[in-house]
This record gives structure tokens, C-alpha cells and sequence, in this order.
């Protein structure tokens, strides 16, 4: 393993920690407030939304970069 592949994988895992601190953040705020339900639907559905499009581009990257 090269050092820039495994700079890329620790990227990626980094980010990957980060996206799992974020959940467990807004699952915690969500928890203790009184989200209604259509609230928490809302707040789970805009983080779904940003982690495919953070994997859909590294996907689009690889096709792009072979």
C-alpha cells in the first residue's frame, strides 16, 4: 500500500467517523427534545441525503479517475 492510498483511506475513514458523530449527535438532541415525528422524519432525511451524496461522488470520482 502506498502512502497517498492509504492517506485516501484515512480520509475516507475520517470521514466516515465523523458522518457516525454526527448521528449520534442529532440522535441524542432528538431524544431529549420534544421532536414531533414529522420534525425527526425531516432531520434524518436531510443527513441520508448528505452521506449518498458524499458516497455517490466518490463513486462518480472513481469511474472518473480510471
Amino acid at each position: 500500500m502506498t502512502f497517498e492510498q492509504f492517506e485516501t483511506l484515512g480520509f475516507y475513514l475520517g470521514i466516515a467517523a465523523l458522518f457516525l458523530f454526527i448521528f449520534l449527535a442529532i440522535k441524542d438532541v432528538l431524544d431529549k427534545g420534544n421532536v414531533p415525528l414529522i420534525g425527526k422524519l425531516a432531520v434524518w432525511l436531510v443527513l441520508f441525503l448528505g452521506c449518498f451524496g458524499f458516497i455517490v461522488k466518490g463513486i462518480i470520482q472513481v469511474f472518473f479517475d480510471s
